[in-house]
């Protein structure tokens, strides 16, 4: 269906079938569906029109009548003709084409999930971003607002990014511990793109990328779509086992290892001291790059995590990725990566093939951030508000999920990593959440086999929802275990 919401106006003479009839004509006329477009079932077309379905039956058995579309007892409705069809003797089949994408379609759960984000009227428990009463409008709004003597490139930039905004990189990481001249460091437009260029620069198809389990990874299709296989390690307290490592390099050709040592995406953990350095001993030993995401690190709550891998790496083994997407805005697209100066090179070179270089408006306000201070400042703001966020939430749980859930008690970034004592599916709760508009992120997005996790988020919906949202929660997870 159409992101864009329409729906037969009641209160109109003609009749609602007829509306409906008119609408999924116009769209397979202008090619919006094109033939083969499988239809939604009945049920979800007469829940998006907000009619009863035999208003729908109605409307569809027209159609068929129209030799515009067909059905098929056991593959649903599907668009079976259009006017350009009858014109050209042999159109194009984009239904094919569509299939045949080299770019792996985003798991059928993940796209309800983006679905579901767009509707306001859904309670958001999982969505990581900074909610909007968070983010810094006013400032940038002050910031946007030039004045006389500042300088403003309107046009392409360098391969690598705007010089003076990697040097504001290169001052802010220092700091971290990481000591990165200009030219090594690359300006991307947030950390994903960062990822989607590894894999396409630097791999090879069929190689392994080893990954925490569960891994932020399951949840997008970057290096399953050039072609790799992802490899999960288990989690203990400290972070990522490291024992098997250099093992399963061997085993499966392991050529790059990912991870979010500092407030992983989803369960939240801080990878210890010891273990980063056993884990660079590994990396040193089994010549096995590590990818290190770093985009939670500043939202720390009491103290600061460890220093990142990259700030003990004299070998140039660790590829390090930032971002502002969660820290100043999700909206700006720009965040960094930070390596060897050929491997920049080399991705910077694919990057301007691909968009020619990130905004450079978008360049010019993180700068202005960095530089001024306004960015530590708002950090530091930031921070105490997620805690206090954390600490409400944590008081919810406490009072509704004591009896049928566990969890750890995060000491930063986004989210707590909520474990049901069973009874129900994490995917059949996820169901019945939306059916009453609660959206949830649950653990087989992160791990397929996971059926007992879901991934909650405090830093996206306001205290009243969070209210609203736990509560009808263990409402539905109760009456359920009863039943």
């Amino acid at each position: 269906m159409s992101e864009n919401i329409w729906r037969p106006q009641k209160s109109s003479s003609i009749p609602l079938h007829q509306q409906i009839t008119e609408h999924i004509k116009q769209k397979i006329m202008v090619g919006e569906w094109t033939v083969g477009f499988k239809l939604p079932p009945q049920r979800a077309l007469a829940a998006q029109f907000q009619v009863n379905r035999s208003t729908i039956v109605t409307a569809l058995e027209e159609l068929i009548a129209d030799g515009l579309v067909e059905s098929k007892r056991g593959s649903g409705t599907q668009v079976a003709n259009n006017t350009w069809n009858i014109l050209a003797s042999d159109p194009p089949d984009w239904t094919h084409y569509v299939q045949s994408g080299i770019h792996a379609p985003n798991l059928a759960i993940i796209q309800e999930i983006n679905k579901a984000e767009a509707d306001p009227a859904v309670v958001r428990l999982g969505t990581g971003e900074l909610s909007p009463e968070l983010l810094p409008i006013e400032n940038m709004k002050k910031t946007m607002q030039l004045k006389q003597h500042q300088p403003l490139a309107l046009g392409y930039i360098e391969p690598k990014g705007s010089l003076s905004l990697r040097q504001a990189v290169s001052d802010y990481l220092k700091p971290k511990g990481i000591d990165a001249s200009p030219d090594s460091i690359l300006i991307v437009s947030g950390a994903v793109q960062a990822l989607q260029l590894i894999a396409v620069g630097l791999l090879k198809r069929g190689a392994a990328i080893l990954h925490e389990t569960p891994s932020y990874l399951n949840s997008i299709h970057v290096f399953q779509s050039a072609g790799m296989n992802l490899l999960g390690i288990p989690l203990d307290q400290e972070g990522m086992e490291a024992k098997s490592i250099g093992r399963l390099k061997r085993q499966h050709d392991g050529a790059l290892l990912y991870t979010i040592p500092s407030f992983h995406n989803p369960t939240g953990k801080v990878m210890s001291k010891e273990r980063r350095q056993e884990l660079l001993e590994v990396s040193q030993r089994e010549s096995l790059p590590i990818i290190e995401d770093d985009v939670y690190g500043e939202l720390w709550f009491d103290e600061q995590p460890p220093p990142p891998l990259k700030a003990d790496d004299r070998q140039g083994n660790v590829l390090y990725v930032g971002s502002v997407s969660k820290t100043l805005s999700p909206g700006l697209r720009i965040g960094w990566l930070v390596g060897p100066e050929p491997v920049i090179t080399r991705l910077a070179d694919i990057k301007m093939q691909t968009d020619y270089g990130s905004s450079s408006i978008s360049q010019h306000l993180v700068e202005e951030w960095l530089r001024s201070g306004m960015y530590q400042e708002f950090i530091s703001q930031t921070r105490q508000k997620l805690k206090e966020q954390r600490d409400f939430t944590l008081g919810l749980l406490t009072k509704y999920f004591a009896s049928i859930a566990t969890w750890d008690i995060p000491k930063g970034g986004f989210y707590i990593w909520l474990e049901l004592n069973g009874g129900i599916s994490v995917r059949k709760l996820f169901d019945l959440a939306l059916k009453e508009g609660i959206l949830l992120n649950p653990g087989i997005v992160y791990d397929k086999m996971d059926q007992n996790h879901f991934r909650i988020s405090y830093s996206y919906a306001s205290k009243e929802e969070l209210e609203k949202g736990l509560r009808r929660l263990s409402e539905i997870i109760k009456n359920f275990q009863i039943i």
